[in-house]
């Protein structure tokens, strides 16, 4: 009998993995895109998405995970249907709303959202389910309907009488943009280029208009990158943002050019036109290498007589540790500090020189994460006395990676959020685990960040406006805290209202393959 049991357990076992195997592969199979919160972890964080919802927003599911739903509606957070959603999360409600969202390049698209909440056998609301369909076609079809019968007999009269003076209005704008502008055919042929083009490339009207793209100049234009663009990237992505091509012209020689094209389907003689927008990025570039080379010459440079000063400053506090002179002590004391300061400043500058290169070295193991946390804040927390840093929640959890740059990051977030909080004295730092990732956050109550500025910080030496009149700072922290926690495919990000604080978030996996594909 006992032997039954076991065999009818294992059965029943097997069949659940079947069961849940099969209703993952048929939340992926489904058109609709679908996310699970978590309702019992703060700020009800996403912990599943199938691959529908990756395709309708343009996010990978890395970028996805941890995030709150609201990251879809980006700066366009006042609508008042996420007052209906934010009650019916309260109430553990079910809700249906059509609401704005934005995919990850910012285009616009309708979401037609079912919320369900799920609840356990006690009736409390662990989770929500969503369930979303991209609705823009029909509310595009709505709206143009709408429009089309007010405004269509008006259009056609003003069409008619300012089409003359439009068409010069347009022509005085291309000759005076900066920007090289080409208008091709169907066929590639080119039906107009702008002043600025033929200054550029040293050609005139004559050799280039009525021309086939590829044949002009003796076939200077018959590039593989470009052929590429034309024939194979814009029929199916219209249209194509900086797309860069990289040439050797005979007579103007080697040009790195940042190319926008956008196939144009208008009404009457402009139909399937396509228009290219060239911006020659040769000397801005030049401009960057030459800056990027002289910060990285200028480090090393400085690293060397750096660390002979380091190491006499830790002789004269040697030889000065009994010495009852206290304003000596001090001011060996303060130039060690700053000594210290210039020595980390530079560190910066060199992680900033070798991921430009390329060069980020990163030497990956297992380490216990929740421990490596606790010892950074504890250590963070050793020079910031008067500020109170908690920590809450848990992972549990090994990651795979480099633990010193992880560290680097943790403590980076933590002395921003110590430098742009001076009038609070409260850091927390959250532990979670969200799917099969682990998440940190690091909340402060200081200066906050506007929100169009969010998506900047990362950028390399950008800083916020305001802030850096106040504030030191050369803007590379974020930028290398970022690059690293991409290097171990994870996502890092923030969250933040001027004057109420940040929160600076990121994920990384637990389970993540060399090759970067999510283990599912």
């Amino acid at each position: 009998m006992d032997s039954l049991n076991k065999g009818e357990f294992k059965f029943s076992n097997d069949t659940y993995k079947q069961d849940f195997e099969l209703l993952t592969k048929a939340l992926d199979a489904s058109l609709s895109g679908i996310i699970i919160t978590d309702n019992q972890q703060p700020d009800n964080p996403i912990i599943y998405c199938n691959r529908a919802f990756e395709q309708i927003t343009g996010y990978k599911r890395s970028e996805i995970i941890g995030h709150n739903c609201r990251f879809l509606q980006q700066e366009d957070r006042d609508q008042p249907v996420r007052s209906k959603m934010r009650e019916a999360i309260e109430n553990g409600s079910d809700l249906v709303v059509d609401i704005r969202n934005y995919r990850k390049d910012g285009t616009l698209f309708w979401n037609e959202l079912y919320m369900s909440p799920i609840r356990d056998s006690k009736g409390r609301v662990n989770y929500f389910i969503g369930v979303q369909n991209d609705i823009t076609r029909r509310k595009k079809a709505e709206d143009e309907l709408k429009a089309n019968q007010v405004k269509m007999e008006r259009r056609i009269e003003e069409r008619t009488n300012n089409l003359r003076e439009n068409e010069e209005y347009l022509s005085s704008i291309v000759q005076t943009v900066r920007e090289s502008l080409v208008v091709l055919s169907r066929d590639l042929n080119v039906l107009s280029v702008n002043d600025h083009f033929i200054r550029t490339f040293k050609v005139s009207r004559e050799e280039t208009e009525g021309k086939k793209l590829y044949d002009l100049g003796n076939g200077q234009w018959n590039i593989p990158e470009l052929k590429k663009l034309l024939e194979q990237i814009l029929p199916t992505n219209n249209p194509v943002t900086d797309f860069e091509v990289t040439h050797d012209f005979p007579h103007i020689g080697r040009k790195l050019m940042l190319l926008n094209a956008h196939r144009i389907e208008l009404e009457g003689q402009y139909k399937d036109r396509i228009l290219i927008a060239i911006e020659d990025i040769t000397d801005r570039r030049a401009i960057e290498q030459r800056k990027d080379d002289f910060l990285s010459i200028a480090s090393h440079e400085l690293k060397t007589p750096l660390t002979t000063i380091k190491g006499y400053v830790q002789i004269i506090n040697r030889l000065t540790a009994h010495y009852s002179d206290e304003k000596l002590k001090s001011a060996v004391g303060k130039t060690s500090m700053y000594v210290e300061r210039l020595n980390n400043l530079i560190g910066e500058l060199l992680d900033v020189s070798r991921i430009q290169a390329g060069k980020i070295e990163l030497h990956k193991e297992p380490f216990d994460f929740d421990q490596m946390v606790r010892e950074a804040v504890e250590g963070f927390s050793q020079g910031s006395r008067s500020y109170q840093i908690t920590i809450s929640g848990q992972t549990n959890s090994n990651v795979n990676g480099d633990e010193s740059h992880i560290t680097q990051v943790v403590t980076n977030l933590l002395s921003n959020a110590v430098k742009y909080s001076p009038d609070h004295k409260t850091i927390h730092v959250h532990l979670s685990v969200v799917s099969d990732y682990v998440k940190l956050a690091v909340t402060d109550q200081g200066v906050g960040i506007p929100r169009d500025e969010q998506n900047k910080i990362f950028d390399r030496f950008y800083r916020v406006g305001d802030i850096q009149q106040r504030f030191p700072g050369m803007g590379i922290g974020l930028y290398i805290c970022a690059e690293i926690i991409r290097n171990h495919y994870g996502t890092l990000w923030v969250e933040s209202e001027p004057q109420k604080g940040s929160t600076f978030s990121f994920t990384l996996p637990m389970n993540k393959s060399e090759g970067g594909t999510d283990a599912r």
